[in-house]
């Protein structure tokens, strides 16, 4: 426990460890995904797979020390009971920080199988992580704006195309899809924009999990709802490396895949397109009132 430093001596030593973890950890994974390339075959690609896997989970766990290292967070955490490693999950939260990405990866990581998360293609270019996403399987998803697709309808459907294709490769193995719902982290200035009708979150975007359910709907076991509050309020990542980050709390709940929602297509069935954008609206309403008492059972300190 290094506690006893100055918050910024701890943040330099965290950004040492990351760095020093993150080299130590890409190597290898660099090395495997270029045997993955080069030998196309079933029984390599179990291999190799596999060792990826190995790796992806002990760099979350070397972060998850050097976390613990800075300082003792404490966690608050209900409803993890019923997650099976061996199983396939479809994982989703409410985003207010860069933060929200290591808390899921340190309480998940051995539960269920390592979070792919949806990315934006702008960030495969980020040094040494971008390229060791690709080689974990990271769906890289390219935006496109209404006005751009009034002009290139071609391009219509092109991320739900991009999702097929990357779940494609998880037909025959366990994982954990994650997209964030609301599509981009909560600000007080895009809650006011958004004219969100909720107090703690953001409009929710159907689409990402429309697509993943369209995808790979049959193999997932069910979907992971989860809940992040930070009782000392919305941390940067640099709080998190000085251990600044005093409290946690994560409440998961398990959802069951409607079999309504199963096997149809979102961009083509404007009705099932409006049941389930109800349905996802209805669990963002229950997520805003249990931040609601999540703020009243953990104030600030």
């Amino acid at each position: 426990m290094l506690d006893f430093l100055p918050a910024p001596i701890r943040g330099v030593i965290a950004s040492l460890l990351l760095a020093i973890n993150t080299i130590l950890c890409c190597t290898p994974l660099f090395i495997v995904a270029i045997f993955k390339l080069c030998l196309p075959f079933p029984a390599a690609q179990r291999l190799t797979d596999e060792l990826m896997r190995r790796i992806h989970e002990a760099w979350v766990g070397n972060n998850n020390r050097w976390m613990d290292l800075i300082r003792k967070t404490r966690w608050h955490i209900k409803g993890l009971e019923g997650l099976d490693y061996e199983h396939s999950y479809l994982v989703t939260s409410n985003h207010q920080s860069w933060v929200d990405i290591m808390v899921l990866q340190y309480v998940l990581n051995k539960r269920i199988r390592p979070l792919k998360f949806f990315l934006k293609q702008e960030l495969i270019w980020v040094p040494v992580i971008g390229l060791a996403w690709w080689a974990l399987g990271f769906p890289f998803m390219k935006r496109y704006s209404k006005a751009y697709l009034a002009k290139h309808p071609e391009k219509k459907g092109a991320d739900l195309a991009t999702t097929r294709k990357t779940c494609a490769k998880f037909k025959n193995q366990s994982v954990g899809i994650f997209n964030f719902v609301e599509g981009t982290r909560f600000t007080e200035a895009k809650h006011g924009q958004q004219n969100s009708p909720f107090r703690y979150l953001l409009k929710p975007k159907a689409g990402g999990i429309a697509f993943v359910l369209d995808a790979m709907g049959e193999q997932l076991k069910s979907i992971v709802n989860v809940t992040i509050h930070y009782p000392g309020g919305r941390p940067g990542y640099w709080d998190l490396l000085c251990g600044n980050v005093k409290d946690v709390v994560v409440v998961f709940e398990e959802l069951q895949i409607p079999d309504e929602f199963l096997g149809k297509n979102y961009d083509q069935d404007p009705e099932y397109r409006l049941a389930f954008q109800g349905w996802i609206n209805q669990l963002w309403e229950e997520k805003d009132r249990l931040l609601e008492q999540l703020h009243r059972d953990y104030p600030a300190q």
